[in-house]
């Protein structure tokens, strides 16, 4: 005869099995919350694309500053420039998606996407982004005895006299290069482009007046424009800059379509664990938003603003595409 358990046998089993299965679930959450809790355990590394100095730099050691504090490990930055911010990338890409190794991406690697026949990466693919951490918008500038007022008068002069008026900016397919070709293909005149190596031989050239409009950061130009040596006639961004309140934006001044905001955000190797980018993102947020760091970034130049990685993702992939056809339309050679 086969044995056919009873009902309350069946009963018993049944809700054994389920307090078991519902053991495991609720041990399983709670190991990964511990796990998750306890990041970092070790100092994390944050490479960086730039020399020490720049915006960028200063923008990822205010914020490894910030992040030490709160999590009660070092943020290392390791400065790893050249390439085109290969160089950092492969670094970040090389290592284990565990947390301990993060990276300064941003508008630049948007830029390479496009500047570059081939890359050992896909910028939208092989990292995991994280949060924005700052904006800096362009900066366009004459000398202080220029006869130029505003971007308007700048044109007009310019089609009076095709080829005649000088714009400059540094390093060839750099954000600040690239944005003079922007300004050249929204405004439609025939502005001759003249390339510096660094910021000082730039605003040397604005001073001795071989350059009619310069295009930089804040940080490159703020040590001549209190003394009056050099003037802003606007500024790029969405919205005018707190710090340059009385300076209309170039959508103010009549050219809507020239919006220039360069950033850098923090982003691991693709596969970063879910709960490891909830931190990061959680104290990136509340590093951005203490108040002394902010106050640190305005004196700079620097909009400190975190996101969402979502919100990331999106920003990278709509700088690549505005990028590439910025590239293509000024015929720029990939390298």
């Amino acid at each position: 005869m086969t044995y056919q358990p009873s009902v309350r046998t069946r009963a018993r089993s049944l809700s054994h099995g389920c307090l078991a299965a519902a053991m495991a679930a609720l041990f399983a959450i709670l190991s990964g919350g511990a796990l998750a809790a306890d990041y970092p355990t070790k100092p994390v590394r944050v490479f960086v694309p730039y020399g020490p100095g720049g915006v960028g730099d200063l923008t990822m050691r205010l914020l490894a500053d910030k992040l030490g504090d709160q999590l009660k490990q070092q943020f290392v930055i390791e400065n790893r420039p050249g390439a085109g911010g290969i160089v950092s990338a492969t670094q970040v890409l090389r290592a284990p998606a565990d947390g301990y190794t993060l990276g300064e991406i941003g508008n630049g690697q948007a830029i390479s996407a496009s500047l570059f026949n081939k890359l050992p990466f896909d910028v939208l693919k092989d990292f995991t982004p994280i949060s924005v951490a700052a904006s800096f918008e362009m900066l366009l500038a004459v000398p202080g005895n220029s006869p130029y007022k505003s971007l308007q008068d700048i044109v007009d002069a310019a089609k009076k006299n095709p080829g005649k008026l000088n714009i400059g900016a540094i390093n060839p397919g750099s954000t600040q290069n690239l944005s003079a070709y922007l300004f050249k293909q929204v405004t439609g005149v025939d502005f001759a482009i003249v390339t510096y190596r660094t910021t000082p031989e730039l605003v040397t050239a604005l001073l001795r007046g071989d350059v009619d409009l310069g295009f930089d950061y804040y940080a490159g130009f703020i040590s001549e424009i209190g003394g009056g040596k050099l003037r802003i006639v606007a500024t790029s961004g969405e919205e005018r800059d707190p710090l340059l309140k009385d300076i209309p934006t170039a959508k103010e001044g009549g050219f809507p379509q020239y919006v220039v905001t360069s950033w850098n955000g923090v982003a691991g190797p693709a596969g970063l664990p879910d709960d490891v980018v909830q931190i990061l993102n959680r104290e990136i947020n509340r590093a951005l938003a203490a108040p002394d760091l902010q106050q640190k970034a305005r004196g700079l130049g620097i909009d400190a603003r975190a996101s969402t990685p979502q919100q990331m993702h999106d920003r990278m992939a709509a700088d690549v595409a505005k990028w590439r056809d910025v590239i293509d339309k000024a015929g720029i050679p990939k390298q």
